[in-house]
């Protein structure tokens, strides 16, 4: 991270530090205010999840967020116990290990909403880069290494962008 290439990106957000404190503070309030009000659709779906299919109701995957720290992300399981030792990481929209209430959960992207205890606990933040698998992160060049220069978010350009990521694959 202590490169001539993200040096620039550093100094630039040196000078935002309360900009950041603010961020935080936000992040603290509003996902604790959005983790109550969720809370029945939480339980709902946690119910479906466990009358489905055998396994956790959480995915957690080890993705990198601010300062190269890996975290676990959580995230609805949608897919079959063990989805990611019998099949690709990518995931297209007629993908077998997919449940019938994940096919579902996917489409209305209540999977995501799971990420507010990530958002809480600070290993993310609402508007933030992708957080990306630890795989990936290997092939990065120099200068994207900035893009960890700030915690990874729920949400970005890029994933707007691509919200129907299975549909292009």
């Amino acid at each position: 991270m202590q490169t001539e290439e993200v040096r620039y990106y550093y100094d630039i957000l040196k000078d935002k530090k309360a900009s950041l404190v603010l961020k935080r503070i936000f992040d603290i309030v509003v996902s604790a205010i959005m983790l109550i009000l969720l809370s029945p659709l939480f339980l709902i779906l946690a119910a479906v999840i466990k009358s489905e299919s055998k396994g956790p109701v959480f995915y957690k995957q080890t993705r990198i967020t601010s300062y190269c720290r890996k975290f676990k992300i959580f995230k609805f399981r949608t897919m079959v116990q063990n989805a990611d030792k019998i099949g690709a990481h990518v995931t297209t929209q007629r993908d077998p290990r997919i449940t019938k209430s994940g096919a579902f959960i996917r489409r209305y992207r209540l999977d995501e909403i799971s990420q507010l205890i990530n958002v809480f606990n600070g290993s993310m933040t609402f508007v933030g880069t992708r957080p990306e698998v630890p795989e990936y992160v290997g092939h990065y060049t120099p200068e994207m290494y900035a893009t960890f220069l700030l915690p990874a978010g729920v949400t970005s350009l890029t994933s707007i962008y691509y919200k129907d990521e299975g549909e292009l694959l």
